[in-house]
């Protein structure tokens, strides 16, 4: 059986058209509205076809490299070294006795040996190191026993006088690997207690020019700043620091002024003030603004043989005729 519904609407259903059941928004905005005119948007503008006059700009600053092209000390040996600095303050200077700062001014200067030096060390005559280390010499760094400067007796706030310290060292071989890393040097100076497994220039208070490529260094345990060109063998290079007064300061004087000269076979070879010049990626220069000792340094990476001279006599620069 099928059921259907039954035709038309059912019983009691109306239609209702009437306008109760139509609803319109009221005429107008409503309440609170505000009208808004916001005013165009500037014309764009091509800023790139602007171009800036640079003349008048001063110099951009000195950009270290992130690291050096010929050799390199592994990461540990950096990371021993920055620990050491970290934990271990920089010696206090002292007065020295009479008879030790006469021993400086004469160049009777001896070398320490440091524990990773591997080869021959001698001290044939006075100020004279004579140096062969072995090719599978590691990363290490020969200091000088004593000070070449005392900040307690040669700085200029209290003699009121220019110091400079120098020495100069002659390459007398290089061995040369048939692979890896160069052999070579660096010639600098700096402060103690300094890590011996490391050239100066690449921990704090410590500068340094490198052999291999001929960067310089200062606090800076990247891959330094270029400066000169590689070292030859038979050739001699010299590393001197001026400190002198401060000039065209006033009062108080923060501190002297230090230019550090580089020399080749007795003749000049350039130079860089150490507050202008800044390397970046150091950003100090602590332990070499003339307020703590200094000691000449010579770091030694592979085979190599050089003569050390610290007795002015010995020397092919002439102070006299040079820097003061």
């Amino acid at each position: 059986m099928s059921y259907r519904p039954p035709p038309g609407p059912p019983p009691g259903y109306q239609e209702r058209n009437d306008a109760s059941t139509s609803y319109k928004p009221p005429p107008g905005p409503p309440p609170g509205f505000k009208e808004i005119n916001d005013p165009e948007p500037p014309p764009y503008h091509n800023w790139q076809e602007v171009v800036p006059d640079t003349s008048t700009l001063p110099p951009p600053p000195t950009i270290s490299l992130p690291f050096s092209e010929t050799g390199n000390a592994s990461e540990d040996d950096a990371g021993r070294a920055h620990a050491f600095c970290d934990t271990i303050p920089l010696w206090k200077p002292a007065v020295p006795p009479e008879s030790v700062y006469n021993k400086t001014l004469q160049g009777d200067i001896h070398p320490a040996r440091p524990a990773e030096f591997r080869g021959n060390l001698q001290v044939p005559v006075t100020g004279k190191w004579i140096v062969q280390s072995a090719k599978n010499c590691p990363d290490c760094v020969i200091i000088s026993i004593l000070p070449l400067y005392y900040a307690m007796r040669d700085s200029p706030l209290r003699t009121e006088k220019s110091k400079t310290i120098y020495f100069e060292v002659k390459i007398t071989r290089l061995h040369q690997p048939p692979h890896g890393d160069a052999s070579g040097l660096s010639i600098g100076f700096l402060a103690q207690p300094y890590p011996s497994w490391r050239s100066p220039g690449w921990e704090r208070g410590s500068v340094g020019v490198f052999s291999d490529d001929g960067c310089r260094f200062v606090n800076n345990s990247f891959g330094g700043t270029p400066f000169t060109a590689p070292f030859k063998v038979g050739e001699t290079v010299g590393l001197g620091m001026t400190i002198s007064l401060p000039t065209g300061q006033q009062e108080p004087i923060v501190g002297p002024n230090v230019r550090i000269f580089f020399t080749r076979n007795g003749g000049d070879a350039g130079s860089w003030d150490l507050h202008e010049e800044l390397d970046v990626d150091s950003g100090d220069v602590e332990g070499l603004e003339g307020d703590f000792d200094l000691y000449g340094a010579v770091g030694i990476f592979g085979g190599v043989e050089f003569e050390a001279c610290f007795e002015r006599n010995g020397w092919l620069w002439n102070p006299f005729s040079n820097i003061q």
